[in-house]
């Protein structure tokens, strides 16, 4: 069976797996249509989890759009990961390795449908822009406006000219302006775009909706910086990408996506962006971040516009991210290393998709083989604070299991070591209080906070943004439509709707009230009179 040549087709296979809801009834992008979906998150077995599409669009000011939102699509469980993989859900991990070690690179085709549509100097504004588009809000109460949350963004090396493709949230600011936010000085995206101020030139880039699912699945792994993620997501395929050229900018986009955007990221200033509700499971705060110009839309007729579950855990994020980073370390460890006692590598999904490993290793598995193995995890770029090996009779997906392992096969005198080194990833809220870790990831300290790896208090030690939830009025709006169409009976885990935490500036207060009125553009016009210079204290971090 050939691969899904988009993400039209890959809905119908949903479909017919019984793993979609499609909405009909008329359901507001700000305040409805996120919390609806969250409810499964909060509220069902991963099991009952479906992918949502949502064909009767309204917003805050009441203005229809056309084409459709669909969410869960790519993760909104194993069993729809596995679906969108072509495999079975044991299969996921071994497949994916495999595809890594077998990359394709993609075929360039003259055109494609998400060409369809054209819309370019005048002809952009007319169209709306960003606004053509029914971009929701996703953590309504706390979001100062809409978001793309699956914009899989691609860039070339100003120097080797390869390509990378990465998820980095997407806040509008304007018809055709947005902010970005690379989170890592490490990540493909930031490498290029310093590599770009230091020519005195801004970054060229595309944002891609939609399209295969293994393009998104390849967008969502950390791979090195020299793995272009075309050829992985033709890996998981088994076959090229097909792509096309854009029109404004020198770089190529899957032909069979939904919408793409193409632009610039200015490399000389920057602006404050933010704040959203992140995948950690807390607010993020606004920052300065650099910024994007549109210059030209493409798209499918009545595109479905693609998003991504990306807040409070377990969410479609965190599960696209523990099963595709668990893939590539399971690869790097058996295939590259040589670890052949290493039977299975699981990611627990609540620890923020990377924080507390599982590798489990065959029973006859030697004590310092065992050791040099948990090293070896160490020094992977996943950056796992907790790491736990474990026998072939403990299923490492199972935390009850991995618990009794602990309680009855583990000494800590014996069996535990803490290392100590500055944190990679300024993202762990339990590294320092919120003002620290904001002069961290701009380098106003001389030093980086000090991560620890094994054992770790997880209790809040100070004041921390709200939950990234939608605040509990949302929410009860979303239980009552679910409760009218009829769908399965809810049993909500707390918590299921945002909470003041005690470090909320009264700024994004107001920002979200605005979002709420449909005015979010007021956000981009404040942000955009408190610009400051691109200069080395926001990069100094992004050449390390």
């Amino acid at each position: 069976m050939a691969y899904y040549k988009d993400i039209r087709e890959y809905l119908d296979a949903l479909d017919k797996n019984g793993k979609l809801r499609r909405v009909k009834r008329l359901v507001n992008k700000d305040t409805e249509l996120v919390p609806l979906v969250n409810l499964q998150f909060r509220g069902l077995p991963e099991a009952q989890r479906t992918a949502f599409v949502f064909d009767n669009i309204t917003d805050v000011k009441g203005k229809r759009y056309r084409g459709s939102v669909a969410l869960g699509a790519l993760g909104g469980s194993e069993q729809i990961y596995a679906l969108g993989m072509m495999c079975k859900p044991e299969e996921i991990v071994e497949k994916r390795a495999q595809a890594e070690r077998n990359p394709i690179q993609p075929r360039l085709v003259d055109y494609g449908p998400v060409q369809e549509e054209v819309h370019i100097g005048s002809n952009l504004l007319e169209h709306g822009g960003l606004e053509e588009f029914p971009i929701p809000i996703f953590t309504p109460g706390w979001d100062p406006g809409p978001a793309l949350t699956a914009p899989f963004w691609v860039t070339k090396d100003p120097e080797s000219g390869i390509r990378n493709v990465g998820t980095y949230r997407v806040l509008p600011k304007s018809p055709t302006k947005t902010g970005i936010d690379f989170c890592t000085p490490f990540r493909g995206v930031a490498i290029h775009w310093n590599k770009a101020r230091e020519r005195g030139v801004p970054l060229p880039a595309a944002i891609v909706i939609g399209g295969p699912p293994s393009f998104g699945y390849s967008s969502c792994v950390d791979y090195p910086i020299d793995v272009d993620e075309f050829t992985m997501a033709g890996g998981i395929a088994g076959e090229p990408l097909e792509v096309v050229k854009c029109k404004t900018v020198d770089l190529e986009v899957p032909a069979h996506a939904e919408i793409v955007i193409e632009g610039e990221i200015c490399t000389s200033e920057l602006e404050n962006e933010g704040p959203f509700g992140e995948a950690i499971g807390y607010m993020s705060l606004t920052q300065p971040r650099p910024y994007f110009t549109v210059k030209c839309i493409t798209h499918r007729k009545d595109p479905v516009l693609l998003g991504m579950i990306s807040q409070f855990q377990p969410s479609e994020s965190s599960k696209i991210r523990c099963l595709g980073n668990a893939a590539s370390c399971y690869k790097h460890l058996r295939y590259e290393l040589g670890f052949e006692k290493i039977k299975k590598f699981s990611i627990v999904e609540m620890s923020n998709a990377m924080q507390y490993a599982v590798v489990q290793v065959a029973m006859d598995t030697k004590t310092q083989e065992v050791w040099t193995i948990l090293e070896a995890i160490l020094k992977h770029r996943i950056d796992s604070k907790i790491i736990t090996a474990v026998n072939e009779d403990i299923d490492p997906e199972d935390f009850d299991a991995i618990v009794w392992a602990l309680s009855t096969r583990f000494q800590p005198h014996r069996d535990a070591r803490i290392i100590s080194r500055p944190a990679n990833r300024l993202t762990d809220v339990s590294l320092a209080p919120m003002e620290v870790m904001e002069q961290a990831r701009q380098d106003y300290v001389p030093e980086k906070p000090t991560q620890s790896y094994m054992l770790i208090d997880a209790t809040m030690k100070w004041p921390l943004p709200p939950i990234s939830l939608p605040k509990k009025e949302f929410v009860e709006r979303a239980a009552e439509i679910w409760r009218e169409e009829g769908w399965p009976e809810l049993k909500l885990k707390a918590p299921y709707y945002g909470q003041d935490l005690g470090y909320w500036p009264a700024e994004d207060v107001q920002k979200a009230l605005w979002a709420l009125q449909g005015d979010y553009i007021k956000t981009g016009e404040l942000q955009a009179t408190q610009k400051m210079p691109g200069g080395p204290h926001f990069c100094a971090w992004a050449k390390k």
